[in-house]
């Protein structure tokens, strides 16, 4: 069977850049069980409420929601396990003294097949205020209203 190609998303996780001030992004690779792997492939999952943090050296995400493959049996997985991403020790050093300074955390963004394998795109993110998100939909709004102003003058 020939390797697949390119990049196929499985979900992306969109009210995080509404919730989040994204500073940088990581991608990582996801230790995963034989029926997790099925169970994406089907494109279900969710993104949500999961987050990451480091333990111990390692690098855990948590609170993603991978449901049980339909046709699997005694050896499904839980839907809501920690699973284990796969990062350089550099990025890891990188992401501990991040992550420690206050008010800063790591939010997956999407998850998604790159040449056959699972992969989770990471943003380290600081939280935004309220006024951060009224500010930020004022401003779409405001370049979405001269767009069609500029569509009506052509």
């Amino acid at each position: 069977m020939p390797r697949e190609k390119g990049r196929k998303v499985i979900a992306q996780n969109r009210r995080a850049r509404h919730d989040y001030h994204i500073d940088d992004t990581y991608e990582a690779g996801i230790v995963l069980t034989g029926t997790e792997v099925k169970s994406l492939r089907a494109g279900r999952a969710s993104l949500v409420e999961g987050f990451a943090h480091v333990k111990r050296g390692e690098v855990w995400l948590e609170n993603v929601h991978i449901p049980e493959y339909r046709h699997g049996t005694w050896t499904n997985h839980s839907a809501r396990r920690p699973r284990k991403l796969l990062l350089h020790r550099d990025e890891i050093a990188k992401l501990m003294t991040k992550t420690s300074e206050p008010g800063r955390t790591l939010v997956p963004l999407s998850l998604y097949f790159s040449e056959g394998n699972a992969k989770v795109e990471l943003a380290l993110a600081r939280g935004k205020r309220q006024y951060d998100k009224r500010r930020d939909i004022a401003e779409r709004e405001a370049q979405r209203d001269i767009e069609r102003a500029l569509r009506r003058r052509r």
